[in-house]
């Protein structure tokens, strides 16, 4: 062992290092039986889905995803590579909206419904300690019948100097990163005709 060179000496340690690598590997197949193992592709879940664009409703970025369904129901949820913002990137809590409409079976692993989403409007009446889904119409007009009551009893047609001002300032909007400009713009309108004046949107906050 004295007279190996240096050259010889790694000769040797390169061959014994292969030759033990290849020997484990053979093991670990032959054990497995990984290497005999053919491939079996796996059932694509968006096959045969409908397709449908959205925006993240989470944060002021407005980020575009897409949305694949099969009989009414989300099968699957990623970014939508077209949209000029993400362009397909969508961040942990953008992905993590799926999880809010859909949970996996722990019996079949397959994705279900899930049974804490909301599908309707909640109500709680004054004094009730339970909430009761009520209808979309029943909603709005609620909102509307209290908007006009708070409006009319706070609204300011000249201030204390006698400048005409029409406001009330008992109501305050504020705007979604999933509206967009033309949805913004209406939105800004009929709140500007109610006479508010505090007037806001999530990507200011």
């Amino acid at each position: 062992m004295d007279n190996i060179s240096r050259r010889d000496f790694l000769k040797i340690s390169g061959f014994g290092t292969a030759f033990a690598a290849g020997t484990v590997s053979g093991l670990i197949s032959a054990e497995s039986g990984f290497a005999a193992e053919a491939y079996q592709p796996q059932k694509l879940r968006i096959k045969g889905a409908t397709e449908t664009t959205t925006i993240c409703c989470y944060c002021s970025v407005g980020c575009g995803g897409i949305c694949s369904v099969i009989d009414g129901k989300l099968v699957n949820f990623e970014g939508d590579p077209d949209h000029p913002i993400n362009h397909g990137g969508m961040c942990a809590k953008g992905m993590a909206q799926f999880n809010v409409a859909m949970v996996y079976d722990p019996k079949t692993g397959e994705l279900i419904e899930n049974p804490k989403r909301l599908k309707k409007p909640l109500y709680r009446a004054k004094g009730a300690s339970e909430w009761k889904e009520i209808s979309w119409e029943k909603a709005i007009k609620e909102i509307a019948k209290r908007t006009k009551a708070l409006r009319d009893k706070t609204f300011e047609a000249k201030d204390e100097t006698g400048v005409t001002v029409n406001r009330t300032r008992a109501i305050g909007w504020l705007g979604g990163a999933a509206l967009d400009n033309e949805e913004c713009a209406v939105l800004a309108k009929l709140a500007r005709a109610l006479g508010l004046v505090y007037i806001e949107h999530q990507a200011r906050i």
